[in-house]
């Protein structure tokens, strides 16, 4: 269905990052990323979605950035793609279904299936580099299915994703610089690092 008017008044940036920091989802402190760099930030959604109210809040907003476009189906990747898509399916009216890794790729389990012809829009919480949402592309595009757009929580990959001129819509920006190790100046600082959902650290 295409997204319905929403009548709403839409958040700020402003108003959206207050939602993610009054969570715990906006962290700031000396972080290890799965990527082996560091960063004095770190976006942690789960924080944020663990709320309903609140993820029906940026579910509904972020739909709403996709408004007059016909949208049949939403999908997302697990884990971090799976309540947004959720959440947008809701508000759009429409199912939601998610992809997950099976002998190291992405593939639809659980007897979840797109269609040739369906038009799918993709859902992610946070994309860095963006591998994931292409995985998920490529997964809708095999089934002949019609990748629509690209809706994220938070874009912080610095404009550098591109998912093949798609279009590609966020709540929050987010420019968070990361360092190599032997170039960090929290180490230099010598602030202990953690690394984010784990009790580690250094």
């Amino acid at each position: 269905m295409a997204c319905g008017s929403n009548e709403k008044k839409k958040l700020s940036q402003d108003e959206i990052l207050q939602i993610f920091k009054e969570t715990g989802a906006f962290l700031q402190g000396h972080f290890l990323l799965t990527s082996g760099k560091h960063s004095a930030q770190y976006m942690q959604c789960a924080q944020v979605l663990q709320y309903p109210r609140k993820a029906a809040i940026l579910g509904q907003e972020l739909a709403s950035q996709f408004e007059g476009i016909e949208i049949e189906s939403v999908i997302g990747p697990a884990m971090g793609g799976i309540i947004v898509a959720h959440e947008v399916g809701r508000f759009l009216g429409v199912k939601a279904i998610f992809t997950e890794r099976q002998n190291g790729e992405m593939a639809l389990r659980r007897g979840f299936k797109l269609i040739p012809g369906e038009r799918v829009l993709v859902v992610e919480d946070v994309i860095t580099t963006g591998g994931s949402v292409r995985e998920v592309i490529d997964i809708v595009g095999a089934a002949g299915a019609i990748p629509v757009g690209v809706g994220v929580l938070v874009d912080r990959s610095g404009g550098k994703a591109d998912f093949e001129g798609l279009l590609l819509h966020s709540l929050l920006k987010m420019n968070i610089e990361a360092f190599e190790p032997e170039s960090c100046p929290l180490c230099a600082q010598g602030i202990p690092w953690e690394k984010p959902g784990s009790r580690g650290s250094k």
